[in-house]
């Protein structure tokens, strides 16, 4: 199996924890220990009395039901706990996908999502959306790309790095088409939860189709990425084994501590995505109306769900060169070249300190402006 380098996480390793301000974080405003303790009054006592043992392949029975529990009609058993949302990726596209099998990816997307389909020896084609289509879902190209030999359709809804969520009738019209073909949608729904305006949620993926998976995670709405926790739910119980079995050669079993603070906070999750969406709709303010201050620069498809965005960015010849200059001048954001969009950069408002991050961006186009 070869990869190619992993263009955003090896942007993040060279500048995330040596720039002062994050300016394209994709998750939330992160919790504490002593925070997420403080939740329940005998967490902290529980937390304390846990033996660092192995905990079961497939997740501890306490954790698979927090989470069976944000799905209408899953049990915990319908559950399977993974390391993260990357190792669900891994492991649910080399359970489906091989050599003669077609797949289609979703793009703009998260790199892994793309790579990892095509690491099987599947062939995959991308479901490329445009900003000037508004970032819209062309289910005509989708019908286009659909063959005999595809097994798997891989959406991110709410989506990274746009920020957009696909329209009720457009996912309804997806999710009939799919099924029509037989065709597995592999469902990356990391942001659910975050949308901007709760009556825009779209059902999970898991309660529409009996042979299609929900990925999901505590790093993004929650805020809890230290925990490294994510799981797929699906009612198929064939894939779920699949996936089971192959995690015995990747990781075998989460963090039982970590299991423990993961099962703690979903119990508690409408409050914990309520404080991180107050905190996303008060930065989105922010970011408009600093765009609104340079019109010249900046253009977007206003996001609607999740922490992040996606601008396009305008009388900048090299967005990346620019990025490694602001990277350099104290903050962050990701050149939109990770995503084979040169000419976009990744915006994150989920955490604080946005108006901080703002007036250093400022700054330095003030700089740019000076210099003609």
């Amino acid at each position: 199996m070869e990869l190619p380098p992993f263009r955003i996480e090896q942007y993040f390793a060279r500048h995330e924890f040596n720039t002062q301000h994050l300016l394209s974080a994709s998750d939330c405003e992160p919790l504490g220990v002593g925070e997420l303790v403080q939740l329940e009054p005998d967490a902290a006592e529980r937390l304390l009395a846990l033996r660092c043992g192995y905990s079961e392949p497939a997740g501890s029975g306490e954790l698979r039901e927090a989470i069976a529990a944000l799905y209408h009609g899953l049990s915990a058993e319908q559950i399977v706990v993974t390391t993260c949302a990357e190792e669900a990726i891994f492991l649910v596209l080399h359970a489906v996908l091989g050599p003669g099998d077609h797949a289609i990816v979703a793009t703009p997307c998260y790199e892994s999502a793309l790579q990892l389909a095509r690491s099987t020896g599947a062939e995959v084609s991308e479901w490329r959306r445009r900003f000037e289509d508004g970032w819209a879902h062309d289910l005509e190209a989708l019908a286009g790309l659909l063959r005999p030999q595809t097994k798997l359709v891989y959406l991110n809804e709410p989506h990274n790095p746009t920020g957009t969520l696909i329209d009720q009738w457009s996912f309804q019209r997806l999710v009939e088409r799919c099924i029509e073909h037989e065709v597995l949608i592999f469902s990356d729904e990391v942001y659910r939860g975050l949308e901007h305006n709760p009556a825009d949620r779209l059902p999970a993926i898991c309660e529409l189709s009996p042979s299609s998976v929900s990925l999901g995670s505590v790093t993004k709405s929650l805020g809890l990425a230290g925990l490294r926790t994510g799981w797929i739910a699906t009612t198929d119980a064939a894939l779920r084994q699949r996936v089971v079995d192959l995690k015995y050669y990747t990781t075998i079993c989460a963090s039982s501590p970590s299991e423990q603070l993961t099962a703690l906070a979903l119990r508690h999750a409408p409050e914990l995505i309520a404080r991180n969406l107050e905190l996303i709709n008060d930065n989105v303010m922010l970011v408009e109306e600093f765009f609104a201050e340079h019109p010249d620069r900046f253009e977007w498809v206003r996001p609607t769900a999740g922490a992040i965005g996606f601008p396009r960015v305008h009388g900048i010849a090299d967005v990346e060169r620019w990025c490694e200059g602001l990277a350099a001048a104290g903050v962050l954001v990701l050149p939109g070249s990770v995503y084979d969009e040169p000419r976009h950069v990744r915006m994150g408002f989920g955490r604080a300190g946005v108006q901080d991050a703002l007036a250093v961006l400022g700054a330095q186009l003030e700089d740019l402006d000076a210099e003609g």
